[in-house]
């Protein structure tokens, strides 16, 4: 691939030094059709990361970007698109502020606000709740499309006060996770998932179930808790349509999450089970097979065919909103798993044999490995002389022999602390609970002992 212009060159390195993730390789993903698959206002957050984190397609995302943000109402999505596309491409017409546009969309975006806010007023004044609810979620609309994301948000909040029916809750739930996801409050994201699973009826429990469970996933992973993020994809039911909540993520994404999470984070025969023999999860994994294939490589043994094709969708991964910030550190997991696998038949093996199953760009495996054993993921040592790993065989009689102490002392421990109690009662140094006649009354009531009762 050629070098990128100066221009572009500048304007990576500043996306580099502010923190950015730069992807150099050309993804498989094609843009126009990625962005397809999209609705609402991720499609303008999903365009502008990949505008400022793939060099091969940033021009283009950022056009598509700028275009995006113009069929909108939210100004200051427009002036970061366009200021990001004159740092790359200067001389591309996109770059270039519409400012008679800037000015007509503020005014009415002002005027819009407040026609809002004094129908709202009204509504209150009438003392009509249901009217007072919907003049709360219009306004909060109308915020969210603007870019007002917290003004949005307490909007929203304000129409719980006048909610009526179990489907407002939902609905008032959902426009907050909308607002959350925006500015990744994954906290807010679980909270209000949780209203949602504490209101739906039975009726809505098929409806809501796939919104619950991926936004749930996407919540717990931007927290970092990816085992019950695994979960929360894995029970995600695909028999929804597949476009009802692509504002959010598509039947793709899921797999891709569901599938990266559960490699990093299960053992083989949860993989198996929960994964491919899940009849829900597995109609997600037919929009995305390499995801698929990847699993069944792992499960039989196939560790370096894994992380290979692992490595060929890296780019692609890098390039999503929500599992970007996290793939390095997902890789890592199921990398070290890889090699932990590898090495369990054995009770030594070469460290060469280490490196052709599983170097990267040439660099050694050796601090990789010496990294893994002191962490405790790796039970086994390196015996430097003969360039081999070493498996650590526990003794299991003396493993018995420790518990056995551990459990004597503990056993010790508590006798003590009983007579301990015991002496404290006798001596009447021990503060009584009052009677109350009832199961709480203390043992012993009086100095000399035991109650009559007591036996």
């Amino acid at each position: 691939m050629a070098p990128p212009a100066p221009d572009l060159q500048a304007f990576f390195e500043q996306m580099k030094a502010e923190g950015g993730i730069i992807v150099e390789e050309l993804p498989k993903l094609d843009l126009e059709l990625y962005i397809q698959n999209y609705e609402g206002r991720t499609r303008f957050d999903r365009l502008i990361t990949i505008g400022k984190c793939c060099v091969p397609l940033c021009v283009e995302a950022l056009k598509a970007a700028v275009h995006e943000a113009k069929r909108g109402d939210d100004v200051s999505r427009y002036k970061e698109a366009c200021y990001s596309l004159r740092l790359a491409a200067p001389s591309e017409e996109e770059s270039k502020l519409d400012e008679e546009w800037i000015k007509n969309k503020e005014v009415s975006n002002k005027r819009e606000t407040a026609r809002l806010e004094s129908e709202l007023r009204r509504y209150k004044n009438n003392l009509i709740k249901e009217s007072i609810r919907m003049g709360h979620e219009d306004l909060g609309h109308h915020l969210e499309e603007t870019g007002h994301l917290k003004e949005a948000a307490e909007a929203y909040s304000r129409m719980r006060h006048d909610v009526g029916t179990t489907k407002h809750i939902m609905d008032c739930a959902q426009r907050l996770i909308s607002v959350a996801l925006q500015r990744r409050d994954w906290t807010s994201v679980l909270s209000n998932v949780g209203k949602i699973g504490g209101t739906q009826g039975a009726d809505d429990v098929k409806v809501m179930q796939p919104y619950t469970k991926i936004v749930q996933g996407i919540g717990q992973m931007g927290l970092g808790k990816y085992k019950e993020a695994a979960q929360s994809f894995l029970q995600a039911d695909s028999g929804t349509p597949a476009n009802t909540f692509n504002d959010i993520a598509t039947p793709n994404d899921v797999a891709v999450y569901g599938g990266l999470l559960a490699l990093a984070t299960m053992d083989r025969e949860d993989l198996q089970n929960r994964v491919l023999e899940n009849l829900a999860f597995r109609s997600f994994l037919e929009h995305e097979p390499h995801v698929r294939k990847a699993i069944s490589h792992f499960i039989n043994g196939r560790y370096t065919a894994c992380l290979s094709l692992l490595r060929d969708h890296e780019a692609d991964y890098l390039l999503d909103i929500y599992l970007q910030k996290h793939v390095r550190h997902l890789f890592s997991q199921i990398r070290r798993k890889c090699i932990v696998q590898y090495f369990v038949p054995f009770s030594c093996v070469t460290l060469e044999s280490l490196e052709q199953a599983f170097a990267t760009d040439g660099k050694p495996i050796e601090p990789e490995l010496i990294s893994m054993i002191r962490d405790g993921s790796l039970n086994a040592r390196i015996n430097s002389e003969s360039k081999l790993l070493v498996a650590v065989i526990s003794d299991a009689r003396l493993e018995m022999q420790q518990n056995a102490l551990e459990m004597a002392n503990r056993y010790t421990e508590e006798a003590k602390e009983r007579l301990r109690r015991v002496n404290l009662i006798s001596a009447g140094l021990a503060v009584q609970a009052p009677k109350t006649g009832g199961p709480d009354e203390a043992w012993f009531d009086t100095e000399e002992g035991p109650s009559a009762g007591a036996t």
